[in-house]
């Protein structure tokens, strides 16, 4: 079976409170959220799990106090020798607009998504703003119903509750499954004690809590969305 290398790009980062992340639990600590763009390397095609944002303000500082490298989508991606043409896949956690605002500019990709995460997209809840149907427009879309296997080496399993159709993406490395996990989390939402805390922001936070549960129990290793660790390494594992 096919293993890959990840290179965690940083392209952009956003301050929160951190119950925003761990529902009913640690309010009142201000965090820094990274956005993160995965290529993995290996196999016969250029993949990419999200895009990121297209445009954002970090002040520079945030970069050198936390080891990040924080650049846009292009230049993040010249780091790891690609420009956004080179992009043969993309498969999307989920549709946020910190998720998916450079699609469009991977011209020749085939984006892989939730049919659920694409309706709730085109037709957002009142009580929903991060999703901006505009960013899919001519974009070469693939809906998926449930989990499935995108390449050799590469699937992805349903796992809501943080939007309606999140979707975890399982990575066969030589550490074992690496999971970057479909829905906002960072490491604090796995404690080291074992369990879970339910993502803070969440469409059901049933659905939420049981699939941060199903990533915990398959993965070897776990990349939460939006953990501060993830992007000081380049490579894992």
């Amino acid at each position: 079976m096919t293993t890959y290398k990840i290179h965690p790009l940083v392209v952009g980062a956003r301050e929160v409170d951190q119950g925003a992340m761990t529902y009913l639990a640690n309010y009142g600590k201000r965090v820094w959220l990274p956005m993160y763009v995965f290529y993995l390397e290996g196999g016969d095609k250029t993949i990419l799990v999200d895009t990121g944002l297209d445009e954002f303000m970090v002040p520079p500082e945030v970069g050198a106090k936390y080891g990040l490298d924080i650049l846009n989508f292009e230049p993040a991606l010249a780091t790891v020798g690609l420009k956004p043409g080179d992009i043969d896949v993309i498969v999307h956690t989920h549709l946020h607009d910190d998720h998916c605002a450079n699609d469009a500019l991977c011209t020749r990709a085939k984006v892989y998504v939730q049919q659920a995460e694409l309706e709730a997209m085109k037709s957002p809840h009142p009580i929903e703003y991060r999703y901006f149907p505009e960013l899919l427009d001519g974009v070469d879309v693939v809906p998926l119903n449930g989990d499935a296997q995108i390449a050799d080496g590469l699937s992805v399993m349903l796992t809501p509750g943080h939007s309606p159709g999140g979707q975890s993406v399982v990575v066969n490395t030589t550490a074992g499954k690496a999971v970057i996990t479909g829905f906002c989390c960072n490491g604090e939402n796995f404690p080291k004690s074992g369990g879970v805390i339910c993502p803070g922001i969440h469409w059901s936070a049933v659905e939420a809590y049981n699939s941060a549960l199903r990533v915990r129990e398959v993965a070897d290793i776990i990349l939460p969305l939006h953990d501060l660790s993830v992007g000081t390494k380049k490579t894992i594992p």
